[in-house]
């Protein structure tokens, strides 16, 4: 880290939300309740992919305690239209029908009904009581399989885009892109060698502890309550109010605590489910999901196959690259492949690159964010083939990509020329650092492997009032998902000169401050950072205005220090300073409440860039992966809570570990999930993981008054292929298919042992 500059920031200050988290007093979604409130179920499509020839309720309206029932007859029809949600795109006719299915069920989950009941017993026998009826089509699971010819199709309207002249036979391909920089082909004739691999991914689930879950309240006055888990409760405003024709100001949204999104919690599920149900019962209706419905029903991230090819000099230098990148959608258009496309290459300065994207359906849940979306996917392909370039030349790999490094002044083969990074930085600390200079022990091998994120701004509000004894308040429409609150309120108190105990975050409803985009995309602490200090330094402005006002004197004559207004020189006269207590009980005499009030939508989010080091052995006999040794290196702008930071560095690690060697989503041939539950779906536990080491490398973004960058998603993206790589050169066998568990490591293991044995 770089030299301590501030009182605040940079310092390990106690959350504002802790004590309430470990003595069990935070309220999540499902500990919100309210007088009369229905218990709200839904009942799920057993098929893949099926039409719904018709759905008969009545029986299930007949039993007594059933208040509502809803189809996908009960939500408007939407406009075949594009929006933003949180890091990825939506379409929202397609978000209806994902909610609610309407003329087919496209994944097995799909909902296709939901009741209001008294209580859950009833719900439950209600739900078995909806007939409906099924025509089976054939399904489509894999993504290489979704793009043949002879593919089931799941939308027969759809045609891919970005293909010139538009197809005129529907395919699951929903999208191509491509992103090009120099000569793809004239760089491959200069290389002296070319490496080419493919590899593939499967989805993998965010592994949130909370479950999706929501609470409505719909009065006759037409007016809406939500208390809702959510990253972005002003998008879930959006959504509800688009899916359920509903003005703005008629539904108010409040978040609870968020026990865990990673970026899976930027949708709606259940939200406008309740709404809906409330409206026609005319009580609260209470959804929860249970386990299963969460691995069946929300969204995994994408599975993916990625080509890569690369063609280095003999001294190092790759001089061009060809990435193709397929990732699976689910049921509906909108994998992360543009950003798995821009992340690919962005860590190096390559002359000639060419890189082209799919977004397929399937038949699975629709896919959502997860921390960095898409970026490791392509990342896994990308730097596992860097690795074998290293090896090829007999290179240390940290040198190898210093070699080609981005820099300031690096154009992207996605558009951006690159400003102030770390990059450079970032790889000489890793390689500097007490774990490279290591002696690798006997029986274990070390990979190395780099990650990227472009994060992101947006738009943000943010509201400073002081207290009648002079705290301070600060809201904020960000939800705290890695203790943001903290962060912000260290700001502020840096802002005003005060103590941080002085200061109290709060996240408002959408009716209590204005529009916020979601937390996500690693934009918090910069882009609602920005409009803390913002609000702050108007409320400091608002403050040497009373000041002037009490000495009589221009404004310019006073000056904001150290928390207090002082004259700004002798000359203006000598006055004893004034506190921002003693301040506010003069208010009413001075104009009033004193308040500071900011909006922006913040541009400059800077990049991070990662360099993660792992140190592990492999059992021959069973495949099993023994990680000895992680660290995790990253340029972290300023490390506004260093504890905070060095945690998002560790859960990034330890959440890639899991996809790395174990995590995936498993179906049977009828589409079927097998594992939706924690006991068969394989998330690493404590016991499964090393203490994990941190390097904060801080180059200051230059955007941002306190150098903030986004640290949240770069630390997932590199974590797969350094593991990968570790295991090559521990086992002389590359790994291309994640995860790699013990009976797939195995099982190449014993295939290759014939090839190494005669090597």
């Amino acid at each position: 880290m770089s030299e301590h500059r501030y009182k605040w920031v940079g310092t390990r200050q106690n959350r504002p939300d802790g004590a309430d988290k470990v003595t069990g007093r935070a309220r999540f979604a499902a500990d919100f309740n309210l007088p009369g409130e229905l218990v709200g179920q839904v009942l799920r499509s057993p098929h893949a992919h099926a039409v719904i020839k018709s759905i008969d309720v009545s029986r299930a309206a007949a039993l007594p305690g059933v208040k509502a029932i809803v189809t996908g007859a009960d939500f408007p029809e939407q406009p075949d239209q594009v929006v933003p949600a949180g890091e990825m795109q939506v379409n929202l006719r397609d978000v209806t029908r994902n909610i609610m299915a309407k003329e087919k069920a496209l994944y097995e989950g799909h909902a296709v009904a939901a009741v209001a009941a008294t209580t859950a017993d009833i719900a439950k026998k209600a739900l078995a009581l909806i007939e409906v009826e099924y025509e089976k089509l054939p399904h489509v699971i894999d993504v290489r399989e979704a793009m043949a010819e002879d593919a089931p199709i799941l939308h027969p309207q759809m045609r891919t885009e970005g293909v010139t002249p538009t197809p005129s036979k529907a395919s699951n391909i929903a999208k191509r892109l491509e992103f090009t920089k120099g000569d793809a082909a004239a760089g491959f004739v200069k290389a002296d060698f070319v490496i080419e691999r493919e590899f593939t991914t499967q989805p993998v689930h965010q592994g949130y502890i909370e479950p999706h879950a929501a609470l409505a309240s719909a009065s006759e006055d037409g007016q809406v309550q939500l208390w809702t888990t959510t990253q972005g409760h002003f998008q879930v405003r959006g959504f509800c109010c688009r899916l359920l024709e509903l003005e703005t100001s008629q539904l108010r949204v409040t978040p609870s605590e968020i026990g865990g999104g990673f970026g899976g919690k930027t949708v709606v599920y259940l939200e406008p489910v309740a709404i809906r149900l409330s409206q026609k019962a005319g009580r609260p209706v209470k959804m929860v999901m249970s386990r299963e419905e969460v691995f069946r029903a929300s969204g995994p991230t994408s599975g993916g196959h990625v080509q890569v090819k690369l063609g280095a000099t003999r001294d190092g230098r790759i001089v061009a690259a060809d990435v193709t990148v397929a990732l699976q959608a689910g049921a509906f258009p909108g994998s992360p492949v543009g950003p798995s496309c821009m992340c690919s290459l962005a860590c190096y300065d390559i002359e000639n690159i060419r890189v082209v994207g799919f977004d397929v359906v399937s038949n699975r849940p629709k896919v959502a964010a997860y921390r960095a979306p898409g970026a490791p996917i392509s990342a896994w392909a990308v730097e596992s083939t860097v690795d074998l370039v290293a090896l090829e030349l007999g290179m240390d790999p940290i040198e190898l990509r210093l070699k080609n490094a981005a820099k300031k002044g690096t154009k992207t083969h996605y558009g951006p020329t690159f400003g102030v990074i770390g990059m450079v930085e970032t790889l000489e600390a890793a390689k500097a650092s007490a774990h490279y200079r290591s002696k690798v022990k006997p029986g274990h091998a070390r990979g190395v492997a780099a990650g990227f994120w472009f994060n992101i701004g947006a738009d943000s509000s943010a509201a400073a009032h002081v207290g009648e004894d002079g705290t301070v308040t600060i809201i904020s429409g960000s939800p705290d998902i890695g203790g943001s609150r903290a962060s912000l309120a260290m700001m502020a108190a840096e802002e005003l000169g005060i103590d941080y105990d002085k200061v109290r975050p709060i996240v408002a409803d959408t009716a209590s401050i204005g529009f916020s985009f979601v937390t996500g995309g690693s934009r918090v602490t910069f882009a609602t950072g920005l409009a803390v200090i913002n609000a702050t330094r108007d409320m400091i402005h608002q403050l040497k205005l009373r000041a002037a006002k009490l000495w009589e004197v221009d404004v310019d004559g006073v000056v904001w220090q150290d928390g207090e207004a002082r004259p700004s020189s002798t000359n203006v006269g000598e006055f004893e300073p004034l506190s921002l207590a003693k301040l506010a009980a003069s208010a009413s005499r001075t104009g009033g409440p004193i308040n500071g009030h900011a909006q922006l939508n913040a541009q400059g989010a800077g990049p991070g860039f990662g360099v993660h080091i792992v140190d592990l052995k492999v059992d021959a006999d069973t495949g099993i992966v023994t990680i000895d040794r992680y660290t995790a290196v990253q340029d972290v702008g300023t490390a506004i809570h260093p504890s905070y930071v060095e945690g998002q560095l560790q859960g990034g690690a330890a959440q890639g570990i899991g996809w790395a060697l174990n995590e995936e989503y498993i179906y049977d041939a009828r589409g079927k999930l097998q594992n939706a539950g924690f006991l068969d779906y394989r998330m690493p536990v404590a016991s499964d993981l090393p203490m994990i080491e941190t390097l904060l490398v801080e180059v200051p973004n230059p955007s941002h008054p306190y150098g903030v960058r986004g640290v949240g998603e770069v630390p997932i993206v590199p974590p797969m292929a350094a593991i990968g790589n570790a295991i090559a050169r521990a086992t002389g066998v590359r790994m291309v298919d994640l995860p790699m568990s013990p009976p797939r490591l195995s099982a190449a293991l014993d295939a290759a042992s014939p090839r190494l044995a005669a090597e």
